[in-house]
């Protein structure tokens, strides 16, 4: 693992947009890992800036999502649909149909799980994934416990998890208590992997993941066995390394 340390959220957004950009011309067709959330929103703004000052075209570019909540339609405003369309999907050149995100609203979940799964080996796999980290150490919505070979599956979201995103929604009753998400091993079959981390509440988690074994407790410390991850963290984040 490389880790750029930067000295706050802004500088950690550019230089992961600068990272993104410099993936996404160097390719006639790139494919990218997308995160939600609050730590890419950042990136994301840094994307569509430059896309409209210098031109940055996405039309060959497919993306596929970490995750959705089950039980939230396209439609909802909190499906990671709408986040994305919001955030980035609307303000680049990007086609929405290259663009793929697991349905949370399938009739057979594991057959949607499977479907997913199969998307992302047609497209010859992830070149570069995005990823942020939970406090407890979860990517994607892989919770503690979480099997390392796991493809793309169903999860019961945690508790602080859930409290960590009811700040999206109107309380935490509404936070979905399931979500599909992409599995550990399809993350680690990326060719690239870029780790986002920034603010005073992810310190014990990057501590962790410096310092402590690789341990399915602790799902992102499966990141120190891949070859090619790169860590953006801004000072805070590091405080306690």
């Amino acid at each position: 693992m490389r880790i750029i340390k930067v000295s706050d959220y802004k500088q950690m957004s550019q230089r992961a947009a600068e990272h993104v950009i410099g993936k996404v011309r160097s390719s006639d067709c790139v494919t990218i890992g997308l995160a939600t959330g609050g730590t890419p929103e950042g990136l994301y703004k840094e994307l569509i800036e430059d896309h409209q000052m210098n031109g940055t075209s996405y039309r060959c570019v497919k993306s596929f999502n970490l995750d959705e909540y089950i039980g939230l339609s396209k439609e909802d405003t909190n499906s990671y649909f709408q986040y994305m369309c919001s955030n980035l999907f609307s303000h680049i050149d990007i086609s929405l149909d290259h663009t793929y995100i697991p349905s949370g609203m399938a009739d057979d979940i594991q057959k949607e799980c499977d479907r997913y799964e199969n998307l992302i080996e047609e497209a010859g796999g992830i070149d570069l994934q995005i990823l942020g980290i939970g406090a407890n150490g979860h990517i994607g919505f892989n919770e503690p416990g979480t099997s390392f070979h796991s493809g793309t599956h169903t999860v019961e979201l945690t508790a602080s998890t859930r409290e960590a995103n009811a700040r999206y929604f109107s309380s935490l009753d509404e936070v979905p208590r399931q979500a599909v998400t992409m599995g550990i091993s399809t993350i680690m079959k990326s060719r690239e992997i870029l780790l986002l981390v920034s603010g005073k509440s992810k310190q014990e988690a990057m501590k962790k993941l410096v310092e402590n074994e690789v341990s399915e407790q602790f799902p992102a410390s499966i990141l120190k066995n891949h070859p090619n991850v790169t860590i953006i963290a801004d000072s805070e984040a590091l405080e306690l390394i």
